[in-house]
């Protein structure tokens, strides 16, 4: 079984403005703290916004923050707002010819036991747990650990020297 790359961006997002609640995030912040993409992340935070979870100030000097305490933010919320409604196989789905045995296969009752059991225990945790180590996260996220910062680095430079070339 395997989360979605949105579930992921999203916990991420979360833990990121959990590490400081005293002031606005930005996207591109987060984007580089992670090196992943602003334009998944504007849709992570659209939908975060949307569910409650964090508030999006406009403006100048505007950006992201937590609308909860991070201790009232229960993960198995999170995750199952962002993997949405979508049955999880296809005899589980309104169409009554999605699967030819589905009368009599057990497939149907055993995944759904599972899924149930993930999201059971994704419920006991809130992302404070998740961020306990806050002073740890944050000197990662905000520094990088040396061995990314150092391969963005080098692929910058060489980026750099590709364009430089193509122009001679």
């Amino acid at each position: 079984m395997r989360l979605t790359t949105f579930s992921d961006y999203t916990l991420r997002v979360l833990m990121y403005l959990a590490l400081d609640r005293t002031r606005l995030a930005t996207i591109p912040e987060i984007a580089a703290a992670y090196d992943i993409s602003q334009n998944h992340l504007m849709k992570v935070v659209h939908q975060l916004a949307r569910a409650g979870v964090i508030e999006s100030v406009r403006g100048r000097g505007g950006g992201l923050r937590l609308a909860r305490a991070p201790e009232a933010i229960r993960i198995g919320e999170v995750v199952r707002a962002a993997e949405g409604t979508a049955p999880i196989v296809e005899c589980l789905s309104d169409d009554p010819h999605a699967c030819t045995i589905a009368g009599t296969c057990r497939l149907t009752h055993v995944l759904v036991d599972a899924f149930d059991a993930l999201y059971e225990s994704l419920d006991r945790y809130t992302l404070a747990d998740l961020t306990r180590q806050r002073r740890a996260l944050a000197s990662i996220l905000v520094t990088g650990p040396p061995q990314k910062a150092t391969a963005t680095a080098n692929r910058r430079a060489a980026a750099h020297v590709r364009r430089g070339r193509a122009g001679v």
